[in-house]
């Protein structure tokens, strides 16, 4: 919700708005001389009021969560353009009704009057330009500090980012020095297996050759001795 004291300023600004628009709407048509002069300063002293209430209301809308900062906003600026309008109004009535007024005193009092009425309304034209631009300044100010939420948001996501990618970064190495070491160990297990290929073959080479041997010593050196003869045994009679 909007802030209580921008509530409690905005329902003294329509206030004192609808005294004015009353003045210068119903009163000011029907009177001429001093009292028309009088009421001219009322109506501009209560414009100045006005203005400084609507400043108020525009430092209290700073303040105001996101959600209805827009809405206020709004409403601010159309509480602008009423004033603007009624300072027109408080122009233009004052220009129809200035031929009207009765002659009283001299020409340099009428001269000091008008000067006097002329340096209200250039017053009151600085007031309203001010507030435009506290107005534009208060724009400019949202607009920086959106702009600077959104740097924050940024580098707050490209720190969790860059963390991310430390994190996979890690990973990778660790994954590769995982495949290294596998690596190793299958070059080692080749070897081996080669190894134990060759020594099996050396075995199986070795165990040939003895039973060849032996084959060849059972069939074969047998046969090739000479047949022993019996002796003939003589045997001498006395």
């Amino acid at each position: 919700m909007s802030s209580e004291r921008f509530e409690t300023c905005e329902e003294e600004f329509k206030n004192v708005y609808d005294d004015l628009k009353t003045a210068v709407e119903e009163r000011l048509p029907r009177v001429s001389g001093e009292e028309r002069k009088r009421i001219i300063r009322d109506v501009e002293r209560g414009m100045e009021d006005a203005s400084v209430v609507l400043q108020e209301m525009e430092s209290e809308l700073r303040k105001a969560p996101s959600p209805y900062k827009s809405q206020m906003i709004s409403r601010v600026r159309n509480y602008h353009k009423d004033v603007d309008q009624l300072s027109r109004d408080l122009r233009k009535v004052n220009s129809s009704f200035s031929g009207r007024d009765e002659f009283s005193g001299t020409s340099r009092s009428s001269a000091l009057d008008q000067m006097e009425t002329t340096q209200r309304a250039k017053l009151l034209q600085g007031t309203q330009a001010l507030q435009r631009g506290s107005e534009s300044i208060a724009r400019s100010q949202r607009i920086a500090a959106e702009t600077d939420e959104i740097a924050v948001d940024t580098i707050s996501e490209l720190g969790t980012q860059r963390e991310s990618l430390l994190r996979t970064k890690d990973r990778l190495v660790e994954t590769d020095q995982q495949l290294s070491k596998s690596r190793r160990i299958l070059n080692s297990m080749a070897r081996r297996i080669m190894t134990n290929k060759m020594i099996l073959v050396v075995v199986i080479l070795v165990e040939l050759g003895i039973l060849g041997g032996v084959v060849y010593w059972k069939f074969f050196s047998g046969s090739s001795k000479p047949t022993p003869t019996p002796h003939t045994v003589t045997t001498t009679h006395t």
